[in-house]
């Protein structure tokens, strides 16, 4: 599975008020793994940033002055992110502003182009209702080192989100059969079938070993072991 970390800094805060993006980053993952692979650029929004927007990511209309424009590395963001699953925090937002940067090179919507968007932000809230859950609140929640974060930057922020992710599935996603196995897994299935097999019961402490491993993954998914939830309907049934 192909999935793209985004993140974006802006002008200001709404797209239709004619606020531009000054900075893009996005980071690749690939089976649940940082590749290494990235897209990072600064761009000239020909336009001033509101004095709160400067407050949080510090890019000056001097230093954005000769840096290319949106319409000039378009191509290859749209190459970058083609087909992928766009994981976002706060995705309204970025996708609100990148759709207006498509809208007006004629080039259509975002979600034309990669296969879906999970917005962070959304799965947090569920998970942690009632709580922060900004990407502040979110590393520290996870213990993920974001002491270099002294300002908003576009790619610092998609390198943390892309663990935040990582860190909030944990357990889940990383237990789901990738589809290019599937077929494979089939066949095995089908030979086992034609087998007599034998069933060896586990033993008391490989119970417990797996026990503890569960309790581990449950900590960390704030009691969203999918098998511990399962193991509890049951016994009420």
């Amino acid at each position: 599975m192909r999935q793209i970390v985004l993140d974006t800094e802006t002008t200001g805060l709404d797209p239709k008020q004619g606020h531009r993006i000054v900075e893009l980053a996005a980071v690749e993952l690939v089976n649940r793994h940082l590749t290494g692979n990235q897209i990072h650029y600064y761009l000239n929004p020909e336009r001033d940033s509101d004095e709160a927007a400067l407050q949080v990511h510090g890019l000056t209309r001097g230093f954005l002055s000769d840096k290319p424009k949106f319409a000039e590395i378009s191509k290859d963001f749209l190459v970058f992110i083609e087909n992928a699953e766009l994981i976002i925090h706060n995705a309204p937002f970025d996708v609100g502003f990148l759709n207006c940067e498509l809208a007006l090179l004629g080039s259509g919507q975002l979600e034309q182009y990669c296969s879906s968007i999970i917005d962070t932000l959304k799965l947090a809230k569920e998970l942690h209702p009632g709580k922060r859950n900004n990407l502040d609140a979110l590393c520290e929640r996870y213990s993920i080192d974001n002491s270099k974060r002294t300002l908003h930057g576009a790619l610092l922020d998609a390198e943390l989100l892309a663990e935040v992710y990582l860190a909030i599935t944990r357990g889940q996603e990383s237990f789901l059969i990738d589809l290019e196995h599937k077929k494979t897994i089939q066949e095995l299935t089908v030979t086992v079938e034609t087998h007599s097999l034998k069933i060896i019961n586990a033993t008391d402490d490989e119970c417990s070993q797996h026990h503890s491993i569960l309790n581990t993954i449950a900590s960390q998914s704030s009691d969203q072991c999918i098998w511990q939830i399962l193991e509890k309907k049951n016994q009420t049934l």
